[in-house]
Order: C-alpha cells, then sequence, then structure tokens
C-alpha cells in the first residue's frame, strides 16, 4: 500500500506525478537506452521514500488548487525581492535589448523543494568537504611545488595549456591553512542512485546568494510545508563565510574591511553578488570604487579613502587587474597584482583557482588523490577519457555520438549527440591531429523529482544540484542544502540550461531531538574585528544613487502628465469647437517637449492632426523604453540604478520597484490593435507608477539612513523636480489664451504639479498666473515649489565633502535662489504685445538653464572619477617575486 497520512490522498498525488513522469519523456537523445532515471519520490516498489512522505502529505492537503496558488506565490514573491538573472540565449550568449543594454529577466524558482535524506546528506558532505581539500592540495602544489607534474601523474601540457593557469599568481599565498577559499560542486544523481560530481567551479563560485534567497522565498511561500518538514538552515553559512573572510586579512590588519567585487549590474549573477554582499554586511564594489596607492588597496568612500584587507571576487581572475594580467580589462584594479604580491590584501579565491576547472585536470583528480591526500576519492566524476592516452584516445574518437566533448584549452563544450556525420568526422580527424587538447566526458545523469514550476499542478522535472563550501580554519565547511536547479530537456541539460531554480531541503537524522550544527562553530579569530563600513561612497555609487532620484523623481512627473493628458484628451477628443479644448493639443505638445520631441508650429491644422495622433504619442511616451524622457525610459533606468547599488537599498524598494516594472516595461512596439487594451495598460501603467513613485519616496524617507547617498539622491530629486517644473510652466502658462482655454491649460498644469487643490483655495473661481508663480515657484512651505527644491539643495550641498559655502555649486544655488526672491509674483503678469509673458519666460528659462549647469557642476565635483595619473607605488622600491 501506498503510504497515507489521515484523509490525505497520496495516491492521487502520485497518480498525477506518475502521469506527467510518463508523458514528458526528458531525455529522448540518450543512446544508452536508460529509462527517466532514479526518482527522488518513490521507489521502485511505488512507495514513497520516508525523506519525502512529509512533502507528498502536503502537496495531497494542497492539490492541484493549491500547487496552482503556490506558484502564484512563489513568483510574486521572486519579483517582490527583485531576484533577477541577465538572459542568455541558446548559446550562453547575454541577451540584450536594442541599445546593447543587458536584460534582467525573473529569477525562475520552483514552489517544490528537492527534499534530501540525512543519511544522503552525510555520504555528500563527507564527499564535498573531501572533494575541496583535494583541490586545495592541487592548488597548493600547482603554484608551488608541483609534485603532481614530476611526479608523472599530471601531464604538463593539461596544466600550461589552460588559461585559468596564471603564471602571475605564482609565489601569491592566501594568509591561513588553505589557498582555496570558496568551493562549488554540481551535484546530479545517476541512475543507480549514486551521486556523482559533474563540475567543479573555482574561479569565482556563484549561486550562494540565490540559495539563500531561494530559502527566504519558499519559506514565506510555503509556511505549513517548511514547519512540517523542518529542514536544516542553510543561513549558518553566511556567518561561516563572514568569519572566513575577515580570517583572511592579512596579519597586519587589526580591523579588515572586506568587500566583495563585481563586474557590474550587467554581469548574469548581478543579483547573487549584491544579495550575498547584504547578507554578509559587507559593501559591494565595482572596479571604479577601487584604487591602488602606495603599494595598498584602497576603496573610495565618504571623499577619502578607505583601506582595502579582503576582496571577494565575482571577477574572473585574468580581468582583475590590466596592468598584470589581460590589458582590455575594464572590470579591475590597475596594480592589484603587485598589491597581491606584497600582501598587503588578500583575494578570494585566489589568483589562479580558474586551473582547478580545467577537465583535463579533473580527468586525473583520482590519481591526485591518492597522491596528494593519500585517499580514494569519495564522490566520483563522470567517466572521463583523454587524448593523450592511446586507449581512452580510442574510446573518445569511436564514441563521439554519446560524450560531451571538451576541448583542455578552455573551449566550448561540444554536445556529440548534437553533431551530424561530417560533424563527427571533422571533429575526429581535429582529435587524432591533436589528442593531447581533447577530454571526453560520459553524458551526466539527472534523477527525477516532483516540480510544480510551469505546469499546473505537479509533473516530473530532472534535477541537480549545487553545492558550497567555504575553507574554516579547521577545514572546510559546507552549505546545508544549496542551490537546486530543473534542467532543460534534451541535449540542453548536457549543458547545464536549466529552467528553474530549487530549494534543497536536508533533513535532520532525527528532528525531534537531535539538530546538527550545520557548520564548525568557530569564533572570530583575534584582533580580527571588522572595522565598520556605513557605505560605500565612491563617485560611482553616488552617481547611481543620484540618478535614482532624478529617474524616480521624472517618471513621477511623466506619471502625472500622461494622467491629465489623457483624461483632458478624452474629455475634448470629440468637443474640439470648445475653446477650451486648447488645452490638449498644448499638454500633447508639452509631452512631445519634454521627452525629447520638438512640437510643430502651433496653428489649427496642427492642432487636430496632434489630436488625432494623440492615441499614439501618449502609448510612445509611456511605453518606449528608447525615447528619451518617457515614463517607460524613466522606470527602466530609475530600476538599473538600484539594482547597481542593491546593497544599500531596502527590502521594500524591491517590492515597489517590481509592481511599477510591471505594469510599465511591456514588450510592446506599438500600441495593442484594441483602444480598450491600450487604455487598460495606460490607466494601470499611469496609476501604478505614480503610486510606486509615491511609496517609494515613502521608503527613502522612513527607511534610509541619512547618509552621504541618501543626500545624492535627494539632491537628484530636487534637481529633477525644478528642472520638470520650469519647463511645463514654460510650456503652458507663458502664453496668453482665451479664458476657457487658459483655466483649461492653468488647471491642468496645476494638476501635473500636483498644487490645483491649494491653488483653488487661494483663487477661488480665477485665474491668476501671479497666483500660480507665488504657489509653485515662492511658497517656500509648497514641497512642490522651485524655492522650496533650491533650499533643500542649498542645504545637501552644505553635507557634501568639500563644502565650504563658497564652492562653484553653493554659489550657484545662491544665485538662483536670490534671483528668484528678488520678484515679485505680480511682474510676471506683464504680457507683450505678441500675447507672451516674457518675464516669465525669461525667469523660467533662466532657473531651467541654471539647474542644468548645477548639475553638471555636482556631476563633476562629486560624481566623476579623478582624471590626473595617480602613482602606483610609494616610495619604497618594488618587490619582485620570481
Amino acid at each position: 500500500m501506498v503510504l497515507r497520512a489521515g484523509d490525505v490522498d497520496v495516491d492521487g498525488v502520485l497518480a498525477a506525478y506518475r502521469s506527467s513522469r510518463a508523458q514528458r519523456a526528458l531525455f529522448d537523445v540518450r543512446d544508452d537506452g536508460a529509462g527517466a532515471g532514479y526518482d527522488e519520490l518513490v521507489d521502485a516498489s511505488g512507495e514513497v521514500r520516508p525523506a519525502w512522505r512529509g512533502l507528498a502529505e502536503g502537496i495531497g492537503e494542497r492539490g492541484r488548487e493549491g500547487l496552482d496558488q503556490l506558484r502564484a506565490a512563489v513568483r510574486g514573491l521572486v519579483d517582490n525581492d527583485g531576484i533577477t538573472y541577465i538572459q542568455v540565449d541558446r548559446h550562453g550568449e547575454v541577451v540584450t535589448d536594442g541599445d546593447g543594454t543587458a536584460v534582467p529577466g525573473p529569477w525562475h524558482l520552483d514552489g517544490l523543494p528537492l527534499v534530501v535524506s540525512a543519511e544522503d546528506w552525510d555520504g555528500l558532505e563527507s564527499g564535498l568537504v573531501q572533494r575541496s581539500r583535494l583541490l586545495d592540495a592541487v592548488l597548493t602544489d600547482l603554484y608551488g611545488a608541483q609534485r603532481s607534474i614530476t611526479s608523472g601523474v599530471l601531464p604538463p601540457s593539461l596544466l600550461f595549456g589552460y588559461p585559468g593557469y596564471l603564471r602571475a599568481a605564482r609565489g601569491i599565498v592566501v594568509p591561513g591553512r588553505h589557498q582555496l577559499f570558496l568551493h562549488a560542486c554540481d551535484i546530479s544523481r545517476g541512475d543507480d542512485g549514486g551521486f556523482t560530481v559533474n563540475a567543479d567551479w573555482t574561479q569565482a563560485p556563484s549561486g550562494a546568494g540565490y540559495a539563500l534567497a531561494d530559502r527566504r522565498v519558499i519559506a514565506h511561500a510555503a509556511p505549513d510545508l517548511y514547519e512540517r518538514i523542518g529542514p536544516r538552515p542553510a543561513s549558518p553559512w553566511a556567518q561561516a563565510l563572514r568569519l572566513a573572510l575577515l580570517d583572511a586579512a592579512p596579519e597586519a590588519a587589526a580591523e579588515p574591511v572586506v568587500v566583495v567585487l563585481s563586474p557590474g549590474i550587467h554581469s548574469e549573477t548581478a543579483f547573487d553578488q549584491a544579495y550575498l554582499a547584504g547578507v554578509l554586511g559587507f559593501p559591494l564594489v565595482e572596479s571604479a570604487d577601487l584604487v591602488v596607492r602606495d603599494g595598498t588597496l584602497w576603496m573610495r568612500s565618504l571623499g577619502t579613502f578607505k583601506r582595502v584587507d579582503v576582496v571577494l571576487r565575482r571577477v574572473d581572475a585574468e580581468y582583475l587587474d590590466p596592468l598584470d594580467l589581460r590589458p582590455d580589462s575594464r572590470l579591475g584594479v590597475v596594480g592589484l597584482v603587485e598589491v597581491l604580491r606584497r600582501g598587503a590584501v588578500t583575494v578570494v579565491n585566489t589568483l589562479g583557482s580558474g586551473i582547478l576547472e580545467s577537465p583535463g585536470l579533473t580527468r586525473f583528480l583520482p590519481d591526485l588523490a591518492d597522491l596528494l591526500l593519500d585517499e580514494t576519492l569519495q564522490l566520483p566524476t563522470a567517466p572521463m577519457y583523454w587524448g593523450g592516452i592511446g586507449i581512452e584516445r580510442s574510446h573518445l574518437v569511436t564514441k563521439l555520438s554519446s560524450l560531451l566533448i571538451r576541448p583542455v584549452n578552455g573551449g566550448a563544450t561540444i554536445v556529440g549527440s548534437t553533431l551530424s556525420a561530417a560533424a563527427r568526422a571533422d571533429l575526429a580527424a581535429r582529435i587524432e591531429a591533436g589528442p593531447e587538447q581533447w577530454v571526453g566526458q560520459e553524458f551526466p545523469q539527472f534523477s527525477t523529482a516532483p516540480s510544480n514550476y510551469r505546469s499546473n499542478g505537479l509533473s516530473a522535472a530532472h534535477v541537480g544540484m549545487r553545492l558550497f563550501t567555504v575553507a574554516q580554519r579547521g577545514g572546510y565547511a559546507p552549505m546545508v542544502g544549496g542551490l537546486g536547479y530543473v534542467v532543460a530537456p534534451g541535449n540542453a541539460a548536457y549543458r547545464t540550461n536549466t529552467l528553474a531554480a530549487k530549494d534543497i531541503w536536508v533533513l535532520s537524522p532525527q528532528r525531534a531531538t537531535v539538530e546538527r550544527a550545520p557548520v564548525p562553530a568557530e569564533l572570530p579569530p583575534p584582533g580580527a574585528t571588522p572595522s565598520p563600513t556605513r557605505a560605500v561612497s565612491s563617485p560611482r555609487v553616488l552617481a547611481d544613487m543620484y540618478w535614482m532620484g532624478r529617474y524616480a523623481e521624472r517618471a513621477e512627473n511623466m506619471a502625472r502628465l500622461l494622467t491629465v493628458t489623457r483624461q483632458r484628451y478624452h474629455e475634448y477628443r470629440y468637443r474640439q469647437d470648445l475653446e477650451a479644448s486648447q488645452c490638449v493639443p498644448v499638454l500633447l505638445g508639452a509631452l512631445e517637449a519634454i521627452t525629447g520631441t520638438v512640437a510643430g508650429a502651433a496653428g489649427v491644422a496642427d492642432d487636430r492632426a496632434m489630436i488625432e495622433n494623440a492615441p499614439s504619442t501618449l502609448f510612445s511616451a509611456t511605453a518606449d523604453r528608447h525615447r528619451a524622457g518617457s515614463l517607460a525610459q524613466s522606470v527602466d533606468r530609475l530600476g538599473s540604478a538600484a539594482r547597481a547599488v542593491r546593497d544599500q537599498m531596502s527590502n521594500d524598494t524591491w517590492m515597489v520597484l517590481a509592481g511599477v516594472e510591471r505594469a510599465v516595461l511591456r514588450p510592446w512596439t506599438t500600441p495593442p490593435s484594441s483602444p480598450t487594451a491600450a487604455e487598460a495598460y495606460l490607466a494601470t501603467a499611469h496609476s501604478q507608477t505614480l503610486a510606486g513613485m509615491l511609496a517609494l519616496a515613502g521608503v527613502a524617507a522612513e527607511s534610509m539612513v541619512h547618509d552621504i547617498g541618501w543626500t545624492m539622491m535627494d539632491l537628484g530629486k530636487r534637481i529633477e523636480r525644478g528642472l520638470a517644473l520650469t519647463a511645463l510652466l514654460r510650456i503652458t502658462v507663458t502664453t496668453v489664451r482665451g479664458a476657457d482655454a487658459e483655466r483649461e491649460v492653468t488647471e491642468s498644469a496645476l494638476v501635473a504639479c500636483e498644487s490645483s487643490v491649494i491653488y483653488r483655495r487661494r483663487n477661488p473661481g480665477r485665474v491668476s498666473v501671479a497666483g500660480i508663480a507665488e504657489l509653485v515657484l515662492f511658497d517656500a512651505e509648497n514641497p512642490r515649489s522651485l524655492i522650496y527644491q533650491l533650499e533643500r539643495i542649498r542645504s545637501g550641498l552644505k553635507t557634501l565633502p568639500g563644502s565650504s559655502g563658497s564652492s562653484r555649486s553653493e554659489r550657484l544655488i545662491d544665485e538662483l535662489a536670490t534671483r528668484l526672491r528678488r520678484l515679485d509674483p505680480a511682474e510676471l503678469e506683464v504680457v507683450t504685445d505678441e500675447g507672451e509673458r516674457a518675464a516669465l519666460a525669461e525667469l523660467l528659462d533662466g532657473m531651467h538653464a541654471g539647474l542644468r549647469d548645477l548639475s553638471e557642476v555636482i556631476t563633476a565635483a562629486h560624481l566623476s572619477l579623478p582624471r590626473g595619473i595617480q602613482p602606483l607605488w610609494g616610495p619604497d622600491v618594488r618587490r619582485l617575486v620570481p
């Protein structure tokens, strides 16, 4: 009998699972005739495996509808947390939009975890830790005594011919007992139920941040399952990583400063890097935030420099230093290798650790385990064949269609089963011509587990795992669990192309009474108290914060203007004979001018044409992210700026941004064919953006520390609000119109400025340009007025480093405020013979130009890197390491 729990229909669960498993022959290209793989859920007799009983009961209780709700809840939490992944195509190339910018896509997460029994985990943990110890010993040997070469175990060509071997790394030693700091390992379960290693990741392992974020999402989406099964926590591993980073600091560092070095927001795993930095509490930096001076690595912060002791790198080693390594790199720091040679900083994983990812070296790991550890490898790698050995070369050439072919020089992996007969013949000839350059590996095998990622209800999917370890003084500490994944069907699986992530739940041996420590408990090393780092305030970070403020304000202003324009268009589109209808072309002209499209000359024919084209204008100004100043462009760039400083943002930020991005950023290039659908999109996009920007302003005001980053964001907001206000008033109220048109235009402008209610209260039943100017230009108590923005800017500038009261930016803002205060609102009422309020127009033009100048001065003074050549080395003579 199949397990039942009370009235829970586990039989129904299994029936649905078996049905989907039978319908989905995921691996239909295997030459060995193997079935669907090891089944994680049920054993050979059809019984639910003990480790999966709790989950099977939970699935049965939820039923199909409950599983659909779980899937929706997971997707909502992923969106709200802003978990993203840069999209790649089937060739592994990053997907970009029209202007070449990488496209961040939503992170795909399966709502059902991958359960691992305590017994299976014991074996995995032991084998994983041993493999980390072995790779550490190999890394130490290859850049040290090289016994593996001199003993004849490892052919020299497999070391020196692989690009991951860096001669510049020879002589560089990481403090402590271990040279390999972080290790990630891709593992799957074969048809026989045993675990096999498919790949080791030692260059700059990714995925730990995703694993921690996935646990948070699944625990919140399915609290009943989480409580019922009680998986062992993964979060203690982050604490172990944090202590290990402090322990890795040079001996002279009394209060170590640790940073996480990222390639930037266009990296595939930008979220992973930022999230891990946030969990660790260490700043996320890019190359622009770091500089080498006097033989030391420094971080730009608060207009000064702060010494850096440890760098957790997520940049591939060859890009770390354009001086000693790859000269075309823009991701590294000039002179960093020399600082490493001096022992003035620790970079982990260390330079040269990428050699451990070589397929040629992997082939000889069992022999290296015997040589360096005098142990037998516990976790086997899928069988491999090196062309440099005659019998293996023969197998490699004759079995091309059933192998992964990997060049030892680091080239792309070739899936043999995808090759035509001619391509296989050509590859065989290339192997025969240079056999030492090729390694073949048996196709990986993947087990099957329940999933509800895509299909309604329950389905079967092939799964794998990425497990992590970090070096400790006493050994290696594994993350209990890791990053599970659903592999793509067919040949794509052999390139480890994944469809979705899975949280890994490791069971305790006796959950009710025993809770094993997930990592070795260690105290912080003596003298390794971390130096407090309030925030990274380099020009790069401050620029992103500044533009966050500008784009958020720009999106809010555009949403208000689009909303009132759309409303007036619908009100007057069929009543163009009314004088008040003139407000529609005026507002459309404002949209075109503000988004960089100059409107045609005024006139009846032009007005009618503008009204006729209003739907496309409104849609373009809303949805076209390539149109300057459009709502979509502002939201898109706001998201990019925020993601670049994710480690400094509140979690609530992503919930707000995700909702706005879902509403605005649609893959449309032309309006929907249905006017109803187009109007629904516009209404939703405008209202959601306005609500989102107001919420974001609240988060910034109430949840962010008002440090220099916040100040720079507020400066950007105030400058953008002043620019938008002056531009809008210049277009709408400087020209005299008929009474009805004047009333409708000024009312619309005030609505767009969020000042209509107080204006009507102060000026009941009349249109007064002086009243408008008094409220939105001169009223220091109105947070929407121009003078209010200038005073906030003045206050913010005083808090910036280098403020003296007479800096150029402070002089500029004083001049603008003084000019504004000298005017009388009544003077702005004067009309010329041409029907223009010239004094008002001159004032608005001057203020707009002055704010633009101010923005350029702030950028040059605080948001740009110094251009002068700085000395890399101090007065001491460089110490060269042979």
